[in-house]
């Protein structure tokens, strides 16, 4: 028959309260309306509850929302979103694509009348399909900005065109939309990834933006657009976490901003300047 155990008795210890967190020190951010460390984000025509959750749980590391390329004359709540990014004084604004096919039909006036009806208090002003002339695109940015904040677009679509652009057209292309009245020049690379500062299989142009950083245009007026965690990532490391970086994805709002913070393993050490303290 087996013998019962006696319990044991314990004598009973006092907790010791744990030590006082201190918060984790960070890189400091500036705070908002940001002119550095700008996130662009990219709206494809997202469905509006998910883009209403993403806004209200997010909207502080949020600068700018672009409806990507023609999505806002097909976007049912379009008015009811530009509502919540006012809400959350989030500047937006449409694509390029849209501004260039008003232009192809000539109807640039009522361009400028659409963004007004919506409240846009940005405009975007680029050549990345149509053919138009350098001094065209001047014009059109020198009108806007009496009525708006212009952002201009530099680099094409079509990855070949691309190619062909050099990194002193690339050069003069920012300088002169910035002579022009624009106040920030993106730096064309699709929401995919695959053109303008992009080759076609999606690798970086490194020497291209090597050249366009040594040219001594002040990085706070340029945005890169980075599409992708590894573009993301060369630009925060590169730049810094105060880089603007542009067609980001709703869902990857919050993991842009702990890549420019370093608290992802791919820009931790980046922004640690000592050793691990035990």
């Amino acid at each position: 028959m087996p013998q019962s155990r006696t319990p044991q008795s314990f004598t009973s210890q006092p907790l010791t309260p744990p030590a006082a967190h201190r918060p984790l020190e960070l890189p400091a951010r500036e705070p908002k309306p940001r002119t550095r460390g700008r996130t662009m984000v990219i709206d494809p025509g997202a469905p509006l509850r998910w883009f209403e959750d993403v806004v209200e749980s997010a909207g502080d590391l949020i600068d700018l929302v672009k409806f990507g390329w023609g999505t806002a004359l097909v976007t049912a709540g379009i008015k009811h979103k530009t509502e919540v990014l006012r809400e959350h004084g989030i500047s937006y604004m449409f694509g390029g694509t849209l501004f260039e096919k008003y232009v192809l039909r000539g109807r640039f006036e009522d361009y400028r009348g659409l963004c007004l009806e919506h409240g846009c208090d940005r405009v975007e002003v680029s050549d990345g399909t149509i053919d138009l002339a350098p001094e065209d695109k001047s014009r059109f940015i020198t009108r806007l900005a009496a009525d708006f904040e212009v952002i201009s677009e530099v680099g094409f679509k079509d990855p070949h065109r691309s190619e062909l652009f050099a990194p002193s057209q690339w050069i003069a292309g920012i300088r002169r939309d910035l002579d022009a009245g624009a106040r920030s020049v993106i730096l064309e690379a699709r929401e995919s990834g695959t053109s303008g500062i992009c080759r076609a299989d999606g690798e970086l142009r490194f020497g291209l933006v090597e050249d366009v950083l040594d040219a001594g245009v002040p990085t706070d007026l340029l945005i890169f657009e980075a599409p992708t965690k590894k573009l993301q990532t060369y630009f925060v490391k590169r730049v810094g976490g105060d880089v603007n970086l542009g067609n980001v994805a709703l869902s990857d709002v919050i993991a842009v901003e702990t890549l420019r913070l370093g608290l992802r393993a791919d820009t931790l050490l980046d922004t640690e300047e000592c050793g691990v303290n035990p």
